[in-house]
């Protein structure tokens, strides 16, 4: 019977299919919002997977001069990675379907896949387009890879655990953390942007200067799946960031309420902000994400040799 429900748990939910059907009902929250600040009427309900179906049924062209293995391996390992992180964070304010002692470090490397496998993808073909979209996303890697996971180190530090659900069970018994470290939250949401490369952190797809960037020579299930894999990976990360400064997430109606309300910001600051050039991402993000999410570790430890509770 523990293998029936351990089962369930990994590919009916909270894994597998609910977080890839979630995940497309977050992209079409997502767009929606966009489109209506922006006083456009949106994609209807159904459009994210009426996209994704028809990638999948569409023919997968592969280019001359690419590794096959390559080529084709990319954009399953990214969803793997993606499916993968999701079944340590607690899905729809449910217990994770699977949980380890360090299994935060785990999640943010898995996280972090998705844009070693499209930088990867497009150093593998000729296009001129695909390379520089691909040198572009692994240069920003490396303004937001190190202050998100600094961020997600607060509340772990203060809760004195690295497993994803002691962090949201000590979360849900305290004060909300983007109470006490604002900073924090404010590096993480910033970051998470910058991993989905959401606008403004949007110059390694800019379609205005290089076509859809790294992914310009992907086709039919290769681009379903590296879009899929950005859709869990922002279902995911709304999740993590929920249930670390948001109260934690106790049930699926706080998942919902409080993982809308971060998309809802998300959605304002991608429609308020223009594109920020690959220079300026690096250059001030690095810098000042970095900087404050020290300044938020430093003061938490600090709070917690003097015995603070937090």
């Amino acid at each position: 019977m523990s293998v029936v429900l351990a089962l369930v748990a990994l590919v009916l939910f909270p894994g597998g299919l609910f977080v890839i059907f979630g995940s497309l009902a977050f992209e079409y929250a997502d767009r929606k919002l966009v489109a209506r600040f922006q006083n456009r009427v949106g994609p209807r309900w159904f459009q994210p997977l009426a996209d994704l179906v028809k990638l999948l049924v569409k023919e997968e062209i592969v280019p001359v001069g690419v590794n096959r293995g390559l080529f084709n391996g990319l954009p399953l390992a990214a969803l793997a990675a993606s499916l993968t992180a999701a079944l340590y964070v607690p899905m729809a304010g449910i217990a994770p379907a699977w949980g380890f002692r360090g299994d935060l470090v785990v999640t943010v490397y898995l996280l972090m896949m998705m844009t070693l496998c499209i930088g990867l993808a497009g150093a593998n073909t000729q296009d001129r387009f695909s390379l520089i979209g691909s040198t572009r996303a692994l240069t920003q890697l490396f303004s937001y890879e190190a202050p998100f996971l600094l961020a997600l180190l607060g509340p772990s530090i203060a809760a004195g655990t690295w497993r994803i659900s002691e962090v949201n069970g000590y979360a849900r018994e305290h004060i909300w953390m983007i109470v006490t470290q604002p900073l924090g939250f404010l590096v993480a949401l910033i970051g998470l942007m910058g991993k989905l490369e959401l606008p403004p952190f949007d110059a390694p797809e800019a379609e205005t200067e290089i076509v859809s960037g790294a992914l310009t020579e992907y086709s039919g299930r290769g681009l379903a799946f590296f879009h899929l894999g950005r859709d869990v990976e922002l279902l995911v990360g709304l999740t993590l960031i929920s249930a670390f400064y948001l109260g934690g997430l106790g049930n699926p109606l706080h998942f919902i309420l409080k993982t809308l309300v971060l998309l809802f910001v998300t959605a304002g600051l991608q429609s308020l902000f223009a594109r920020l050039r690959i220079d300026q991402t690096v250059g001030l993000w690095w810098r000042a994400g970095a900087v404050l999410a020290l300044v938020q570790l430093l003061l938490l430890i600090v709070l917690k040799i003097l015995g603070v509770r937090l």
